[in-house]
């Protein structure tokens, strides 16, 4: 169907007013971006900016993914269920019931958290009641005007390649005024046939958390300063309450971020990647002398933070949080006795290997995987048919998501702000800091340099010119920062034992570049890994890397 006759299809069929008013509004641009394409089901779910049409997130899209992903379920499952949360974004709380009435609609029970709750929280919940899938309600760190959906199957893991395509196959046969089954929300909850989530799954699941501590007896001072930030999101009170309960009381929460808000009116884009998501929080570190920030995006499955160093506050990446992380956690197991048979340590391909080289010295195996945080999931099940699911110790990925047991099948930012309030104290009780002890690490191993730019392509002509850049690389890059390219990777039909991927990657005797389309935004994301003898040698040869990238992806 062409973009004007999907228009005027949507025109006399929409009945909610600020989307008809929103489609009455919409010159030839907008009409083109709203209806291009439509939203693609893939293994993470759905999302997009929120508004009218086929390419946006609205009670009509999300309606037609679930009446897909119910008929899934009915067909894979004699009595089949889903578990579903929301986070404070805008209409999350909507969505979140058009999913319920339509999952009710079509004969699936329907567990629904009756306030907002992190990510691991479905997949804590998909697992602890035995449902057949699990719906999240977010876009994760995305600026505001975004929402989406993300789905997982009865493992607590995102949804399996397979089943998004046959999800996909249901939601392309499905017209979203005609064909989409839905009760009214109250009746369904009336009925029975949506059922509330009560606060024991909440409270179970600190108790599973509280279990990650690594310490195994060893003292530490737990009065240290700590400012968290929940960017508005949907962090607050899970991860105060875990700080509470193990005895993390000294905790400023940053006020103009404490409450749910989807405007994210203090921070534009609510990614603890992005400095500026960081400010308010690293203000309140000023004034109060904290000794660490902490900072949760809205899903709260990521996790930021910043410590006092030599220069004032210093924000930590997601690559080194993972690699001191790691550290401890390998450090701790050893020398207590606790590392379990044959352990297992997991990673994206584009995270820093100094992992593995931290994951060798004490014997864990290193698992690489693709990008994102379903394939560590995907991991942790396979060991856990084996029979060896506390075999895993952690996985990680450099966009800040991480998790320290198998108890969930998603990144956890509870489990990582508990961790990292846990390993900052032990430090800090023995005179060293954060910094110090990254320090200690590329004495160790090398200094490692890790980069992310991300590039941004919007509309139709953008995701053209995405695959425009990836075809001209693939024809290959001679050299890279003064040293010749000795090996290109391209994952595009599975490399390594991993499944296909649109991923490339140049290495040079101490360089290594990725390039990546997002699978969730409309970019184009470039990861430079240095190895130096000193920082000031590994910045200067990023920077120039990074300028030599920019011409090729802009």
């Amino acid at each position: 169907m062409e973009i004007q006759k999907k228009y005027e299809y949507w025109l006399r069929n929409v009945r909610e007013e600020d989307l008809a008013a929103e489609l009455a509004a919409m010159d030839d641009k907008t009409k083109e971006d709203a209806f291009y394409r439509d939203l693609a089901f893939g293994t993470a779910g759905i999302r997009g900016t929120l508004g009218a049409g086929t390419n946006r997130m609205n009670v009509y899209t999300v309606g037609r993914a679930s009446q897909g992903m119910a008929s899934y379920l009915a067909d894979h499952f004699a009595e089949p269920s889903v578990a579903i949360g929301y986070d404070s974004r805008i209409k999350s709380d909507l969505f979140a019931e058009t999913a319920a009435a339509v999952f009710a609609a079509n004969g699936v029970a329907v567990h629904l958290y009756p306030a907002l709750m992190p990510v691991p929280l479905v997949s804590f919940a998909v697992r602890a009641l035995g449902t057949s899938g699990g719906v999240m309600v977010t876009a994760s760190h995305n600026p505001s005007q975004y929402n989406g959906y993300k789905a997982y199957g009865p493992d607590g893991c995102q949804i399996t390649s397979d089943a998004a395509v046959e999800i996909q196959a249901n939601i392309d046969k499905t017209d979203p005024f005609r064909d989409v089954k839905s009760v009214p929300f109250e009746e369904a909850v009336k009925t029975g046939k949506v059922k509330m989530i009560d606060d024991s799954v909440l409270t179970a699941f600190i108790e599973r958390v509280k279990r990650e501590s690594v310490l195994f007896g060893d003292e530490v001072d737990r009065d240290v300063a700590i400012v968290y930030s929940p960017l508005n999101g949907a962090g607050r009170v899970p991860v105060t309450r875990i700080l509470r309960e193990t005895g993390f009381t000294n905790v400023t929460v940053v006020k103009e971020q404490e409450e749910p808000d989807g405007r994210f009116p203090t921070c534009p884009y609510p990614n603890p990647e992005i400095r500026e998501a960081m400010e308010l929080g690293l203000s309140y570190c000023e004034k109060t002398g904290a000794d660490i920030l902490i900072a949760t995006d809205p899903d709260c499955d990521r996790c930021g933070i910043a410590v006092r160093g030599k220069n004032g506050y210093e924000l930590i990446s997601g690559n080194n949080v993972g690699v001191l992380l790691l550290d401890f956690i390998c450090a701790q197991r050893a020398k207590h006795g606790k590392m379990p048979a044959d352990p297992v340590f997991v990673k994206t391909i584009v995270t820093t290997d100094l992992g593995q080289k931290i994951a060798a010295k004490y014997g864990v195996a290193t698992r690489n995987v693709l990008t994102g945080f379903k394939y560590i999931g995907d991991v942790i099940a396979g060991l856990e048919e084996q029979g060896r699911a506390d075999a895993y110790i952690f996985g990680y990925e450099e966009s800040y998501g991480y998790l320290t047991g198998p108890y969930v099948r998603d990144k956890d930012a509870v489990d990582a702000a508990f961790m990292i309030c846990e390993m900052f104290a032990y430090y800090k009780t023995r005179g060293i800091s954060l910094p110090d002890r990254l320090a200690a690490i590329y004495r160790e191993y090398g200094f490692c340099l890790n980069k992310v730019t991300a590039y941004q392509f919007d509309g139709s002509a953008g995701m053209q010119k995405m695959a425009e850049i990836m075809t001209a690389l693939r024809r290959g890059i001679p050299a890279l920062g003064g040293q010749k390219v000795e090996q290109t990777l391209d994952y595009a039909s599975g490399l390594d034992g991993l499944p296909p991927a649109e991923v490339l990657k140049f290495v040079t005797k101490d360089y290594s570049v990725i390039v990546r389309p997002s699978g969730t935004e409309p970019k184009i994301k470039v990861y430079i890994t240095v190895t130096a003898p000193d920082e000031a040698r590994a910045k200067a040869a990023e920077e120039t890397i990074r300028a030599e990238m920019e011409t090729r992806v802009q």
